[in-house]
């Protein structure tokens, strides 16, 4: 078995040192989606919610969250973020796909971030949603790919 980043000799969390670490370039691309009635989406393709744009107040919940990271996950490294983007396809007759990108010039990479952005821009889809669909479901929510670091490029294989 390798060795636990995150633990210590003695089995206690730890943060991990990443002081002698090179800056490189980091990008990571997560992904996620809310699948809910199609009623429910016609609502947010035509942006007739009673609380308002729904993919605007996602998109910025999402970039903000990716900035509060380590406040949410007590062991992840205060990055400066590059940039973080949060994109929307509603294509589907009953889901709005997400797909979250952080980028960063740094010791650490950025795959926590591009996550937390992708699952609170779908919770914030439920909030704004929740109203006229409870039923709605959070899924799918993963990495797609990270660049940059010493563990390379990783790209998800099509399950």
């Amino acid at each position: 078995m390798s060795e636990l980043s995150h633990v210590n000799p003695e089995g206690k969390a730890r943060m991990v040192d990443v002081s002698q670490k090179a800056d490189t370039l980091r990008e990571a691309v997560a992904k996620g989606r809310v699948t809910m009635k199609p009623e429910t989406l016609r609502l947010v393709k035509a942006n007739e919610m009673k609380k308002g744009d729904v993919l605007a107040v996602a998109r910025v919940a999402g970039i903000t969250a990716a900035k509060r990271t380590p406040d949410l996950i007590p062991l992840c490294h205060t990055l400066l973020l590059d940039n973080v983007s949060v994109d929307f396809d509603l294509s589907g007759d009953d889901c709005i796909e997400i797909t979250a990108r952080a980028k960063s010039t740094g010791k650490t990479g950025v795959e926590m971030e591009a996550l937390v952005a992708a699952s609170v821009a779908a919770l914030t889809i439920y909030d704004m949603c929740k109203a006229v669909d409870k039923g709605m479901t959070i899924s799918e929510i993963c990495l797609e790919s990270k660049t940059g670091g010493k563990s390379g490029t990783y790209h998800r294989k099509e399950s």
